[in-house]
């Protein structure tokens, strides 16, 4: 096992595993774009332990080695926790519970998306100016339905299986998004209510460049609650946070940048253009009730043609070289 300072956080390298510490007894993996997360229950950790989250489709077995790289073989969490349903968090849902027979929790107000009754509304692929943004129309929106295995969190802020630890309500990035906090030190698991990288441009993505932003642009669809829910965590003052997308921030450099984007939340977190930016979609224990009409933001839509354009000559030229190939196969 190999071990990497950085930045107030370590990197873990074990075999083919690559995951980081956030705050003792919290560890976090990067699955492509998006993270997942472990926590141990009690002061001295123990083997009772939550994850956090489920990453994207395909994951599962990656998410079960590193939880059995930190506990032993065979070891299973006392219950999955969910920041939210949108599916780079929920993809591994199904191969997990084939392997752990476990509670799925979620709050109340996400339960229509992971009950099979409603998909989440359109994401927005007109803001943010970057890939990720431009691709969001490809992005799974439709329900899980996970049926009797998933519950909804308490009328209290108690969290299952971690009782040092309180959730909080957070929406806006979703109507029942909730972030993780642990007062004794002061971590927070922040989901997307904000996220410590620029989630909307696919070379931030790639490089995880650090900075602290508002919740990926495309997938929001309340901007007034997305504002109050920063505030609300910024009223915090946490000494670690750990977000759904880029590494952990620390300190006082966490809480500078968490306070500046709470005061100027609308310049520096709402795109002058979109879809829910001057009405928000509305939503209840149901499911969606109301979505407001797309918007064209003519800046990006030349860009988003080039890129489409672009795309479907790509796939032109692979289905004629395929088919190249496989008439030159025959022919021998």
């Amino acid at each position: 096992m190999e071990t990497k300072e950085k930045n107030g956080y370590k990197k873990i390298k074990s075999r083919d595993l690559e995951y980081f510490t956030v705050a003792p007894h919290v560890w976090g993996m990067k699955i492509v774009f998006v993270n997942v997360y472990i926590i141990a229950a009690g002061d001295e950790g123990g083997n009772s332990w939550v994850l956090v989250d489920a990453g994207l489709k395909g994951s599962g077995k990656k998410i079960v080695r590193m939880a059995e790289d930190i506990f032993g073989p065979g070891t299973k969490p006392a219950a999955i926790l969910l920041t939210h349903g949108h599916f780079d968090h929920v993809g591994a849902l199904g191969e997990l519970l084939a392997v752990w027979d476990v509670p799925v929790y979620s709050h109340y107000l996400e339960l229509p998306y992971l009950k099979g009754i409603s998909s989440y509304p359109p994401p927005d692929p007109m803001v943010g100016g970057g890939l990720m943004s431009m691709m969001s129309w490809m992005y799974p929106r439709s329900p899980k339905d996970l049926g009797k295995r998933v519950h909804r969190l308490g009328t209290d802020d108690k969290v299952p299986g971690l009782p040092d630890w309180r959730f909080i309500h957070t929406p806006g990035h979703s109507p029942g998004q909730v972030s993780f906090y642990r007062d004794s030190d002061k971590t927070l698991i922040a989901a997307d209510a904000f996220v410590t990288t620029r989630q909307e441009s696919a070379f931030s993505v790639i490089t995880q460049m650090k900075r602290l932003s508002g919740p990926p642009k495309y997938f929001t669809t309340d901007w007034v609650a997305s504002k109050r829910s920063v505030q609300i965590l910024a009223s915090l003052e946490p000494e670690s946070a750990a977000s759904g997308h880029g590494y952990p921030m620390y300190g006082d450099e966490l809480r500078s940048s968490l306070r500046r984007l709470a005061e100027n939340f609308e310049e520096e977190a709402v795109p002058s253009y979109g879809r829910y930016v001057k009405e928000s979609a509305r939503a209840n224990k149901n499911g969606v009730q109301y979505i407001p009409q797309a918007v064209v933001n003519p800046k990006l839509l030349a860009g988003a043609v080039l890129i489409g354009a672009a795309t479907a000559l790509g796939l032109v030229l692979a289905l004629n070289r395929k088919k190249k190939s496989f008439s030159y196969k025959k022919l021998i």
